[in-house]
Formats: C-alpha cells, sequence, structure tokens
C-alpha cells in the first residue's frame, strides 16, 4: 500500500441497487474476517484481492474487532473504494465493480469512488 490519502466511499446506493446486491450476495460465505487488529493493512489488501476476484463480498467482524460492528465496514469500504450493500448482524457485504469484465448487474449507474493506488 502506498501512502496515498485514503479514498472516500462512494456516496451511495439506490434501494434497487442493494436489492439487486443482497439477492445475489445471499449464498456467498465470508472471504474476509475483521479480527483484534481491526481495520489493518492486511485486512484492507486481502479485501482489495477478494473484491478484484469476486467483485461482492462478506466480510466477518469477529467481536474481538475495536471498531463497532456497523462502523467496521464502512471503514473498511473507504478504504478498498467500495459499498457497503448490506450490513446483518456481524456480517458485511461489500461491492467494488471490476474495472474489466464486471460480472455483477445492476440497474441504474453505480456512483464508484477513486480505487486505492497500488504499488508497482
Amino acid at each position: 500500500m502506498s501512502d496515498a490519502p485514503i479514498p472516500k466511499s462512494p456516496r451511495t446506493l439506490t434501494s434497487a441497487q442493494r436489492r439487486a446486491l443482497r439477492a445475489a450476495g445471499h449464498h456467498l460465505k465470508p472471504v474476509v474476517q475483521v479480527g483484534h487488529a481491526g481495520v489493518s493493512e492486511g485486512v484492507v489488501a486481502a479485501t482489495l484481492d477478494a473484491l478484484e476476484t469476486h467483485e461482492l463480498i462478506k466480510v466477518s467482524v469477529s467481536t474481538e474487532a475495536p471498531e463497532d460492528r456497523k462502523q467496521t465496514p464502512r471503514d473498511l469500504a473507504d478504504a478498498t473504494g467500495s459499498h457497503v450493500a448490506q450490513v446483518i448482524g456481524r456480517t458485511a457485504l461489500l461491492y467494488r465493480r471490476r474495472l474489466e469484465d464486471p460480472q455483477v448487474a445492476l440497474p441504474g449507474v453505480v456512483d464508484e469512488a477513486p480505487r486505492p493506488v497500488e504499488d508497482a
């Protein structure tokens, strides 16, 4: 990761877009877990990799996480330029459209945040 400023998360998704993402993500299992270290560089890197691979991922927030279960996904979305589509209990659904060959089709236009700059 670079010393570039953390991008701000996109403003919002429409209710139709959230509904489509919830339906698409219902069967998914969490692929990233936020533990006692919180939203660390390692968690952000793992989330970026998972988002690039899958576009839509579930994130599990441990009871030992330093931030609130609702704030942690927002912080992770800010760090990765993704959307928080849903938070249920300690599980969050994050979405970020893939630049090449996007697989998740959403109604309307999705407001995207700047993507983090990765070291070459």
